[in-house]
Order: C-alpha cells, then sequence, then structure tokens
C-alpha cells in the first residue's frame, strides 16, 4: 500500500522539475530568443520607418506636382480647347468641387462650357431599367436604331440631343431661303432635342443646367465618389454602358474620376478592363489630375481615345506628345477673316474622326 512519504516524493520531484525547467528556460533560452524577438522588431520598425518616409515623400511630390500644374496651367492649357463646346456630366455621387473645378479647366482651356447634366440616383437605379429603356423608344428620332440595354439606349438618345448641330453658315442660309417644309422639319428637330431633355428630365433621371441642347462638342463625364450611390457594381455597369453610348453620338468623351476610381473595384478600373471607346482618367480632383483631364479631351478631339493616370491600364500620366493649340481659321489663313463655315467642317471632321476612332 502507498503511503504518505510515496506522495510526497512524488509531489517534491514534480515541483523540482518546473524549477529546472524555468531555470533553464530563462538562462539558456533566454538570450537567443529575446536577440531574435529584438532583430524582427527592429526590422519591422526600420520598414515602417522607410514606407513612412516613402509616403511623405510622395505627399511632397504630389503637393508640390499640385503647385506646378497651377502655376503652369495657363500656358499648358492655352486654347487647347479654343471654339470646343463641352457639355460636363456629374454622375450620381459625384464630387460638387471636382464638377466645378473641371468646368473651370475647360475655360482656362478656352472652350465653352455649354451646359452641365446631373445624373440622378434613379438613372443608375437597376430597378428602373424598363422605365429607362422605353423612355428612351418614347423619345428617339428613329426607334429602330436603338441597340444595347436600357442604359445604353439612354446615353444614345440623350448624346443625340447634346451633339451640336454642325451645319455650316451657308447651309443655315439655305435653310432660311426655303420656306418650304425642309425647314419646317429642321425646327422640329430643333424642338426634338429640347424635348428628349426635357423628358428626362421630367422622368426624374436627370437634372439640367444651362441650355446643353444641340450644343456640345465634347462631354466631360465626372465618376462617382468612393461609396456614393453611383459606386456599387450595378450603378458601374450602367454608367459605363451610359458613357459609351454618349461617345457614339457625340464623340470626344472623358470619363474623369479620382486615383481610388482607377483601382480594381472601381468605375474607371471597370470600363478599362472592358476596354471602352472613351477617355479616362483616374487623376481628377486635384489641380494636377484636372490639368491631365482637359489635356485628355484637347487629345481626344484628334481621335485619341486613351487611359491616363496611375492606375492598371493608363498609357501614360500625360497624353504624349501634348496637344497642341488649336488655331481658329483666320489664323491658318494668314489673317484673312473666317467665313465661320470652315470653323464649323473642322470641328466637324475632328468629331467624326473621334467617332471612329482614327
Amino acid at each position: 500500500m502507498i503511503d504518505f512519504r510515496y506522495h510526497l516524493v512524488s509531489i517534491v520531484a514534480v515541483f523540482l522539475a518546473l524549477t529546472v525547467g524555468l531555470v533553464l528556460g530563462t538562462t539558456m533560452l533566454q538570450d537567443p530568443l529575446l536577440n531574435t524577438l529584438q532583430s524582427e522588431t527592429a526590422d519591422l520598425r526600420g520598414q515602417s520607418e522607410q514606407l513612412r518616409a516613402e509616403r511623405d515623400e510622395a505627399e511632397r511630390v504630389g503637393a508640390g506636382a499640385d503647385m506646378f500644374a497651377e502655376a503652369a496651367s495657363e500656358d499648358v492649357l492655352d486654347r487647347r480647347l479654343d471654339d470646343v463646346g463641352v457639355v460636363v456630366v456629374a454622375a450620381p455621387g459625384a464630387d460638387g468641387e471636382v464638377v466645378a473645378a473641371l468646368a473651370d479647366r475647360v475655360e482656362e482651356a478656352d472652350g465653352e462650357v455649354v451646359g452641365r447634366v446631373d445624373l440622378t440616383p434613379d438613372l443608375v437605379d437597376g430597378d428602373k431599367a424598363t422605365f429607362i429603356g422605353e423612355l428612351a423608344v418614347q423619345v428617339a428620332r428613329d426607334p429602330d436604331r436603338l441597340t444595347g440595354g436600357a442604359h445604353h439606349r439612354a446615353g444614345t438618345e440623350l448624346g443625340r440631343a447634346l451633339v451640336r448641330d454642325t451645319r455650316s453658315e451657308d447651309d443655315e442660309d439655305e435653310d432660311e431661303d426655303d420656306e418650304g417644309d425642309e425647314g419646317e422639319d429642321e425646327e422640329a428637330d430643333d424642338r426634338t432635342a429640347e424635348a428628349v431633355l426635357a423628358a428626362f428630365a421630367e422622368g426624374g433621371l436627370v437634372e439640367l443646367h444651362g441650355d446643353p441642347a444641340e450644343a456640345a462638342d465634347a462631354v466631360v463625364v465626372v465618376a462617382p465618389a468612393f461609396g456614393s450611390e453611383g459606386d456599387s457594381e450595378a450603378a458601374q455597369t450602367a454608367l459605363t454602358a451610359f458613357v459609351a453610348a454618349l461617345r457614339e453620338e457625340v464623340g470626344p468623351t472623358v470619363l474623369a474620376g479620382d486615383a481610388v476610381s482607377g483601382q480594381p473595384g472601381g468605375l474607371i478600373a471597370r470600363a478599362r478592363a472592358q476596354e471602352s471607346a472613351f477617355t479616362t482618367v483616374d487623376l481628377a480632383g486635384r489641380p494636377m489630375g484636372d490639368v491631365i483631364t482637359v489635356l485628355a479631351l484637347a487629345a481626344s478631339l484628334e481621335g485619341a481615345a486613351l487611359a491616363y493616370g496611375m492606375g492598371e491600364g493608363a498609357v501614360g500620366f500625360v497624353p504624349d506628345p501634348l496637344p497642341e493649340p488649336r488655331h481658329t481659321e483666320d489664323e491658318d489663313s494668314g489673317g484673312r477673316e473666317s467665313d465661320g463655315a470652315g470653323d464649323t467642317r473642322s470641328r466637324d471632321e475632328a468629331r467624326h474622326a473621334a467617332r471612329a476612332g482614327e
């Protein structure tokens, strides 16, 4: 039978083993383990400080680039959009300050902001696709020409209502002399363009500012801010189709957003992945990016539809080479006064080239 002394010896042996283990752990193993932990902590601290320094340097470089853009924008943008009518389209959730800043840059480039179209959340609401498609058919001059989904159809009809009437002055003079049915048809067409915009506004799909009907040579679309109602996957799909249709009708079209929109999951990243035919810029929202957006729009007047910025798929930071200032007819003719028709034809040719992607 096991007596008390046996239990006592067992207990003493257990505590002795624990004591020996603690002594060995705090003497023989302590220094190597602590040295390893201290070394790894020092490495992580060094990497963190390096990343922080690189971030601060990048911010300083970005701030310097913005200062340079502000200082040089007048010369860089001078007459790049001379005699170009631009409609600014704000997607649902677009930052109002970005919209206003881009409009100011367009005017700094001697372009004219002929109007602004604010898209409402209803336009990108998937549950209202049937209503949107039916409205596009109702206001269409030629419903049989409409293709694609509801949002593509809506973009097509809005684009047709926005695109400038590029008839030459000679044609207009002939129309004034002709009091027949042709003149009445053209007047009806004019009313139709305004009626299309009014119908979309009355349907709660857009809000209009200015008089953009038949006044656009080019379009700038401002992407939604991150996390806004226009930044969902469904809204991005709708907006991509809508902007693609605008580009088909108007010609030079730029979709501009911030750096986040160019990252995976953003609207501009989605448009680039789909190889959309319109120009994209993922730097809008800061002076440097706004200037680049206008340069990209000027480049698109020559038919190029490319991606600019820092996100995946961008061909470069800025258009290369930079677009040249646009020359008016009187300068090209050695000081002779422009007859107006040449300017119209040049603008029309540029837009058709942009449509064709030449």
